[in-house]
C-alpha cells in the first residue's frame, strides 16, 4: 500500500503545509517512474505527478518535419506546456491533486525493481520522525510532490517550480534496448480513461527519441555532452545520479538523503 495521505489524492484540504516538489527526470526508461514510486511508498504525505499525462491529444501531437512520423518526443510539441505549469502550481498552493485529473500512468507495462525492505523501512521511520518532530515544533506539515517526467528541465517555468531536481543519468545503449523492449505507451487523453496505445514506428529511437533528449537537456551538462557532462547550473542544485552504476537501494539512498535535507531545511 502506498505510504501517502490518502486525502491528498481525493482532494481534502490540508492545513497548514508546505509543499516541496521533487523532479525525478531523465531519459525515457531511466528508470524516472521506478524511483519515484518508492519514493512515495516511503515518504508521509506524498503524491505522484507524470509529466506525460500532459502530453497533447494524439491528433495534436506535431509531425517531424524530416521523418514524417508523430513526434512525442521533441521538447517544444511533446507536451503541453502551460497547462502542466498551471497544475504545479496548483499543487505547490494547494497540496492537492484536482479531482478531475486522470493519470494513464497504471495501464503502462513497469519493469519492476525491487528495493530492500530494510533500506525501506529505515526511511520511513526517518521521514516519520521528522514529521512528529516538525508537528511537536508548530511546524508546517511536509507534502512531498514527485513530478516524474523525461523533459523536466526544459522549459524554465518547470525547473522553477521543483524544490529538489533529481537526474538519473543512464547510457544510450542501456536505454536503446529497453525502450526496444517495450511494448507501447499509453498517452494522456484527459476525456477518455483508457487513453490511447502509441507503438514506436521503426528507427524511432535513433531518429526521433534520443536526438530530441540530447536537445532538451542541452543546456543542462556542460558542451551538451548528456552522457558525461557535468552540470551547467541552469538547474540549481541538480543531482545527477549514474543509476547503472548504482543498485536501486543506493539510488534510494542517495534521493532521500537529499529529500531529508531539503526538508529540514525549510
Amino acid at each position: 500500500m502506498a505510504h501517502s495521505g490518502a486525502g491528498l489524492e481525493n482532494g481534502l484540504s490540508q492545513p497548514k503545509a508546505k509543499v516541496i516538489l521533487v523532479g525525478v527526470g531523465g531519459a525515457t526508461c531511466s528508470g524516472k517512474t521506478t524511483l519515484a514510486k518508492h519514493l512515495r511508498s516511503i515518504l508521509p504525505d506524498s503524491i505522484i505527478i507524470h509529466q506525460d499525462d500532459f502530453a497533447p491529444p494524439m491528433e495534436l501531437v506535431p509531425v517531424h518535419p524530416i521523418y514524417k512520423v508523430q513526434d512525442w518526443d521533441a521538447a517544444p510539441g511533446a507536451i503541453s506546456w502551460p497547462r502542466l505549469v498551471k497544475f504545479l502550481r496548483h499543487i505547490k498552493e494547494t497540496g492537492e491533486i484536482p479531482p478531475d485529473h486522470r493519470s494513464h500512468d497504471h495501464l503502462n507495462e513497469q519493469r519492476e525493481v525491487m528495493l530492500s525492505e530494510e533500506v525501506k523501512q529505515r526511511w520511513i521511520e526517518v521521514f516519520e520522525g521528522l514529521k512528529k518532530e516538525r508537528e511537536g515544533n508548530g511546524k508546517e506539515r511536509v507534502i512531498w510532490g514527485l513530478v516524474d517526467g523525461f523533459l523536466l528541465y526544459w522549459h524554465p517555468d518547470v525547473i522553477a517550480q521543483l524544490d529538489v531536481p533529481i537526474f538519473l543519468r543512464v547510457p544510450h545503449d542501456i536505454l536503446k534496448q529497453r525502450r526496444h523492449e517495450r511494448h507501447g505507451y499509453h498517452t494522456a487523453v484527459q476525456s477518455d480513461p483508457e487513453g490511447a496505445l502509441w507503438r514506436d514506428p521503426p528507427q524511432y529511437w535513433e531518429q526521433i527519441i534520443y536526438p530530441a533528449y540530447v536537445d532538451a537537456n542541452r543546456e543542462v551538462f556542460i558542451d551538451g555532452d548528456v552522457e558525461k557532462g557535468q552540470a551547467t547550473g541552469k538547474v540549481e542544485n541538480l543531482l545527477v545520479i549514474e543509476s547503472q552504476e548504482l543498485s536501486m537501494a543506493e539510488i534510494v539512498e542517495r534521493s532521500c538523503t537529499e529529500l531529508h535535507r531539503a526538508a529540514t531545511a525549510v
